[in-house]
C-alpha cells in the first residue's frame, strides 16, 4: 500500500524485490542446454521451470517419433531471492539472468504460473513470428485477463501470448467467444 495516497499498489514485474523474497526470472542459456541447466539447478536446490511442448518429428527413414522440446529455446525460468542469483549464474550453460544493464528484472508471477498450469501444458506450442493483428484479452476461464495478439490459423482462432521481457511468443487455441478487444 502506498503510504502517501493510501491506495493499494498491485505487485508488478518492475516493483523492487525484497532481499528475501523469491521472484521468477528468465534465464538465458547456451543453445540446446536447457535440460542440462535444469538438472544442474535442481542439484543446487534452485526452483526452476522449463516450459515444454510435444511434437512429432519424421526422421529420414520415415519413422515418426514424439519428442519434447523447450517452448522458448535458450530460456528457462528460476524462482530465486537476490542472494541465490550466484547459484544460478555459476551453473554450466547459464549465460545470464535476463534484465536491463543494471540488474535482473523479475517476471510477473502470473505469466509463469500460466505456463506451469496443466491447461497450458496440453495446448501451448511455440509461435516464432509475431503476427500483426488485433490485440485481445481473454475474458473468462483460467486465462482470464491475459492479453495477446489474435491470429488465424487453419480456420481456428489462435491467441499469441508474448513474454515481452525475453521477446518470446507462444500460441494457444482459444474460443472466439472467450476473447474481447483489449483496451489500447
Amino acid at each position: 500500500m502506498d503510504q502517501a495516497s493510501g491506495t493499494q499498489i498491485p505487485p508488478t514485474a518492475s516493483a523492487p524485490d525484497q532481499p528475501g523474497e523469491r521472484r521468477w526470472f528468465a534465464t538465458f542459456t547456451l543453445p540446446q542446454n536447457e535440460k542440462s541447466v535444469l538438472k544442474q539447478l535442481d542439484l543446487r536446490k534452485v526452483e526452476s521451470f522449463l516450459p515444454t511442448y510435444e511434437t512429432v518429428r519424421v526422421w529420414k527413414n520415415r519413422q515418426r517419433k514424439k519428442i519434447t522440446l523447450p517452448l522458448f529455446p535458450t530460456y528457462l525460468f528460476v524462482r530465486i531471492t537476490r542472494a541465490e542469483r550466484g547459484k544460478v549464474l555459476e551453473c554450466p550453460g547459464v549465460l545470464q539472468i535476463v534484465g536491463n544493464h543494471r540488474e535482473p528484472l523479475p517476471l510477473h508471477d502470473s505469466e509463469v504460473e500460466l505456463l506451469r498450469s496443466d491447461f497450458c501444458r496440453r495446448k501451448f506450442e511455440p509461435f516464432r513470428e509475431l503476427v500483426i493483428g488485433e490485440k485481445v484479452r481473454i475474458k473468462s476461464g483460467v486465462l482470464q485477463g491475459v492479453q495477446g495478439t489474435l491470429v488465424r490459423r487453419s480456420g481456428g482462432q489462435r491467441f499469441v501470448l508474448t513474454i515481452e521481457m525475453i521477446n518470446q511468443h507462444a500460441a494457444i487455441e482459444v474460443n472466439a467467444e472467450d476473447m474481447e478487444p483489449a483496451a489500447g
